[in-house]
C-alpha cells in the first residue's frame, strides 16, 4: 500500500466537513489546508491538533501531541493511522427558509390569533470549527450544507412566532401592519437568532424575510379588520355615543323581523356580538373617555302610596303628590307610606313633605 505524501481535501460547495482517513501517513508528509478551511488531526475520537490555511510538513515539532499518542518510532519512516477532518469556513448566503403551515401569531394590539405565512433566506459561516465539529458533526464522514439548513429551519420557525409578536408589541403595531415592517423584523430576528447559531460555532451572517402575509379571506383576519373598524368608530364617536348607535342598529334590525321569540333571540345574539367586538375594539383606546365627559346615572325616584277611602293608591312620585295637594285633592291628614317606613303615617308627619305643610298638622293630643 502506497505511503501518503500529501494530505488534502477539496470540499465542494455542498459540503461543510470532509474526512481524510489513511493507514499510511508518515512524518514528512505534506498537509495542505486551502483558504477558508481548518484541518484537525483526530485519533481515537479525540481532536489532537488544529491547522488553519497553509502548507505544513508533518513532524514532531508541529504535531507533538500526535507524536505521543501514535508512538511514532525514531526517524518517522513507519506509517501510522490517523484521520484528518477538514471544515469548510466559506460564507453560505443563500439558505432558504419558509413556513410549511401558517404561524399562529397573537395580535398584540387586538388579542386575535392570526395565521401568518412567511419565507426568506439566511446566510451563515462557521467561525468556531472545533465547536462545530464537536457539537454538530460527531462521527459522520461528511456533513452537507442541507443538513444544517434542515436542522436550523425548524429552530427558526419555532422561534419566529415569538419574535414577530415581541417586535410588533414593542412598536405598538398590529399584524395588519406586518408587511410594512419586513426590514425591521429581519434585523430583529437576526439579532435574536444569533445566540442559538453561536452555540454550534456558527455566525448568522444575514437573515432576510422576503415575504410575510396573511390570507385576507381567513376568518381570523376578517375578524381582526372588523375589530379595527370598530375601534376607529369608537375613537370618532366616543364610547357612549357608539354604544347608543349600536343599540339603535340592533333594535332597528329586530324591528324588521317578525316572530316573537326568534326576534328576541336574534336581538340578544346581536347585542352579544356587538358587545364582544366593541369590547375588543375599546382595548385600543388607551385612556378611553374621562369620567366627567359622561353624565352620572339619574337618581332613583322614591315612590309613595296614599291611603284614600280605605284603599292603597299608588305608586306615586313626589311631584304627583304635590300636585294633588295643590289641587286640594288631599290634605295634611291623609295617610302615606313609602319603602323604609315601619307603618302608615299622616303625610304632614313625613319628613319628605314637611315643606308643604309647615304648621298645618296639629301636635299629638296630650295624655290626660
Amino acid at each position: 500500500m502506497a505511503i501518503v505524501d500529501v494530505i488534502k481535501y477539496e470540499i465542494s460547495d455542498t459540503e461543510l466537513v470532509g474526512k481524510f482517513k489513511s493507514d499510511n501517513i508518515k512524518l514528512g508528509s505534506q498537509l495542505i489546508v486551502y483558504p477558508s478551511q481548518t484541518a484537525f488531526f483526530v485519533k481515537g475520537g479525540k481532536i489532537l491538533d488544529e491547522f488553519t490555511s497553509g502548507t505544513y510538513t508533518l513532524n514532531s515539532e508541529n504535531i507533538p501531541i500526535l507524536n505521543k499518542v501514535v508512538n511514532i518510532p525514531f526517524g518517522g519512516d513507519t506509517p501510522f493511522t490517523a484521520e484528518v477532518w477538514f471544515v469548510n469556513q466559506v460564507s453560505l448566503l443563500d439558505c432558504k427558509w419558509g413556513t410549511a403551515t401558517p404561524l399562529q401569531v397573537e395580535d398584540p394590539k387586538y388579542d386575535v390569533i392570526v395565521p401568518i405565512r412567511a419565507f426568506g433566506q439566511y446566510g451563515f459561516k462557521i467561525i468556531s470549527p472545533r465547536i462545530f465539529l464537536e457539537r454538530l458533526v460527531g462521527n459522520m464522514p461528511t456533513f452537507a450544507v442541507d443538513k444544517v439548513v434542515s436542522y436550523f429551519r425548524g429552530m427558526i420557525l419555532s422561534k419566529l412566532t415569538t419574535i414577530i409578536y415581541n417586535k410588533l408589541k414593542e412598536e405598538g403595531l398590529s399584524t395588519l401592519n406586518v408587511n410594512s415592517q419586513v426590514e425591521g423584523l429581519s434585523e430583529y430576528a437576526q439579532s435574536h437568532l444569533q445566540d442559538t447559531f453561536m452555540r454550534y460555532g456558527i455566525s448568522l451572517e444575514l437573515f432576510n424575510i422576503i415575504s410575510i402575509s396573511v390570507k385576507e379571506d381567513d376568518p381570523s383576519f376578517v375578524r381582526l379588520k372588523q375589530v379595527k373598524d370598530e375601534a376607529a368608530h369608537i375613537n370618532i364617536m366616543g364610547k357612549e355615543n357608539y354604544r347608543l348607535s349600536r343599540s339603535y342598529d340592533v333594535l332597528e334590525a329586530a324591528a324588521e323581523n317578525e316572530g316573537g321569540m326568534g326576534t328576541a333571540m336574534g336581538l340578544g345574539a346581536g347585542v352579544g356580538i356587538g358587545n364582544a367586538v366593541g369590547a375588543m375594539a375599546s382595548k385600543t383606546l388607551s385612556n378611553g373617555l374621562n369620567s366627567d365627559e359622561v353624565p352620572p346615572p339619574l337618581p332613583k325616584t322614591c315612590v309613595y302610596y296614599l291611603g284614600i277611602n280605605g284603599k292603597s293608591v299608588g305608586p306615586m312620585d313626589f311631584d304627583t303628590i304635590c300636585q294633588k295637594y295643590s289641587a286640594n285633592e288631599i290634605n295634611a291628614n291623609i295617610l302615606v307610606w313609602r319603602k323604609g317606613m315601619k307603618a302608615w303615617d299622616k303625610i304632614c308627619n313625613v319628613e319628605d313633605f314637611q315643606s308643604l305643610f309647615d304648621e298645618e298638622c296639629p301636635p299629638p293630643l296630650p295624655i290626660i
